[in-house]
């Protein structure tokens, strides 16, 4: 009896100092996982492939391109337990199938998708990006997933330039995160343009070297590729901190773009 007693003893000795140790930073914080995946319209893969190979990652929300219209994002979620979808109407530069999408975990609230289309004859167009706001832990969140055409001038009138000018100075939600194909490489004009509008990338938090990476193409890794155009933001105004991420290395690839990923730590109350 009195080593019964004394196991009960230990055991809530360890649930306090659990408690005071961990307790009062979860309160303060929510965690949330992302995930950006140019598909390719499906052509090398399933939406049940693609949602096996994100299980480990635990994701709250991902965000798809060139991603078949359809149920095709609802597939992926059938697999990994996230029933909550979003799928635009706009397919980039009017190819079949390369929709944007966004798959949750949470309820998808104040859906919308932004056409980002510009009258330039070095850009593709129609472009666009799907949003949504969700809450995690009951803190919300806007989300957007993009697909965009490259831009390298100083040209105001890109898709990059639109989205930085025009659709996030209207975001009301604090805590922002952006992704997606942006078909440029940080350093070059839009990226830069994106982070002066109040947005930074993941990559600078992990400490990871994109020019000696890349994303595309991941289907022919053996010619000169283009090296890291998928990227993930957040807005600074949330001071988010990011934890873990990386670009998704695949044994066989599922896509020609390669699947990046982030775990970002918010804190509840940005007034302080």
């Amino acid at each position: 009896m009195k080593i019964v007693h004394a196991f009960f003893i230990i055991v809530f000795s360890l649930w306090v100092v659990g408690v005071s140790l961990g307790g009062p930073e979860s309160d303060q914080t929510v965690h949330v996982r992302v995930a950006a995946y140019n598909v390719e319209f499906g052509r090398s893969t399933t939406p049940e492939q693609v949602g096996k190979m994100f299980k480990p990652y635990k994701l709250d929300i991902i965000g798809f391109n060139e991603v078949p219209d359809g149920e095709w994002t609802a597939r992926v979620g059938n697999v990994l337990g996230m029933r909550h979808s979003y799928v635009g109407k706009i397919s980039s530069a009017n190819h079949k199938d390369k929709y944007k999408s966004i798959l949750s975990r949470t309820p998808l609230e104040a859906t919308v998708e932004h056409d980002l289309t510009v009258q330039r004859r070095r850009s593709w167009n129609p472009a666009s990006c799907v949003k949504a706001v969700t809450k995690i832990d009951g803190v919300p969140f806007a989300f957007y997933s993009l697909h965009i055409c490259r831009s390298t001038d100083s040209h105001n009138t890109g898709h990059a330039y639109r989205l930085a000018n025009e659709v996030l100075p209207k975001e009301k939600t604090s805590r922002v995160i952006v992704l997606g194909d942006f078909n440029n490489n940080m350093g070059d004009v839009a990226m830069n343009m994106l982070e002066a509008s109040g947005l930074r990338p993941t990559w600078k938090d992990l400490k990871i070297d994109v020019s000696k990476e890349f994303t595309y193409n991941a289907l022919k890794p053996e010619q000169p590729n283009s090296g890291v155009i998928d990227h993930i933001f957040y807005s600074t105004k949330s001071k988010a901190k990011v934890a873990e991420g990386g670009i998704i290395e695949l044994k066989k690839a599922l896509s020609d773009h390669k699947p990046v990923w982030a775990e970002f730590s918010f804190p509840k109350n940005l007034s302080k």
